[in-house]
């Protein structure tokens, strides 16, 4: 969510309070445990991810994702692990948060999850085709994650990242983030702009081959902001100040969207690199 506003979208332009001077900037480990209190609500409104995503995995690797043998590291509660299981895939979840393994395992109890991160993976040498990371690749150390994955993979593997990115071309996602950025103090614009091979791979170790899948979901008003209430920035700013925000993001929404449904569109950034067979 983010870029300038539109003055012609009905929502307006209206400004959006700024937060409390001398607040202290969340550090990033508070924002990568920040999910585990939310995981229900994570689980519940969180969006999914297109079949065209998984279709463009299986033409890049030239291989299909049935009988693969998979890893989903930071696989939080689950959301992409169980599409790969849908798609044939022989998948083993990897995440660290005591919140977010809890529901894991009760929404999908018969997919084994490991406790562990994608800096020091809890997985074999050379045991599996494929290593995902959806959402979950920018809570790394890529110096450290490069190395595992690519320990952890077979000749011919490969290594997938993907993030759901919001459609900045559609004016009322841009106005909403535009309010976001405002009340935060945040540069929301960061998101498209660090979601590229150097930001993955500082090293230069793989060659990331770049897709992307456009998509969209069409939600009543409630569970959208449901939906963005679940990302860190914010989990991490207190209960009073992300609903304040939420409450007047409410009303700009109703105003805009009367029915009381939002059509999110995203653009899912894929960047795949393979290992050598």
């Amino acid at each position: 969510m983010t870029t300038s506003p539109s003055a012609h979208h009905p929502t307006g332009a209206d400004p959006t309070p700024e937060p409390p001077a001398g607040t202290p900037e969340p550090t990033r480990s508070a924002r990568a445990h920040s999910f585990n209190a939310a995981a229900a609500q994570y689980a519940a409104n969180r969006p999914s991810y297109p079949p065209a995503l998984f279709d463009t995995i299986e033409d890049l690797t030239g291989r299909p994702l049935t009988r693969t043998r998979g890893a989903d590291v930071g696989a939080g509660t689950g959301i992409a692990t169980a599409l790969l299981r849908a798609r044939g895939a022989d998948v083993v979840a990897v995440e660290p948060g005591d919140g977010m393994a809890a529901q894991f395992r009760r929404t999908l109890p018969d997919i084994p999850v490991i406790r562990g991160t994608g800096d020091d993976l809890p997985l074999a040498d050379a045991s599996v085709d494929l290593v995902t990371y959806a959402q979950a690749w920018h809570w790394t150390d890529p110096a450290r994650a490069v190395p595992e994955a690519l320990r952890v993979l077979r000749p011919g593997g490969a290594l997938a990242l993907w993030w759901n990115t919001d459609a900045l071309d559609v004016p009322w996602i841009a106005e909403a983030g535009a309010r976001v950025a405002r009340h935060f103090a945040i540069d929301v614009s960061a998101e498209k702009r660090n979601v590229d091979a150097r930001a993955a791979d500082p090293t230069g170790l793989l060659d990331f081959t770049r897709r992307t899948v456009r998509w969209s979901r069409r939600v009543p008003v409630d569970t959208h902001l449901a939906n963005i209430g679940s990302h860190s920035v914010f989990l991490v700013h207190g209960a009073d100040h992300t609903a304040s925000f939420l409450a007047e993001e409410r009303e700009h929404l109703l105003r805009a969207f009367p029915d009381g449904y939002v059509e999110e569109v995203y653009e899912v950034v894929l960047l795949l690199a393979g290992t050598p067979a």
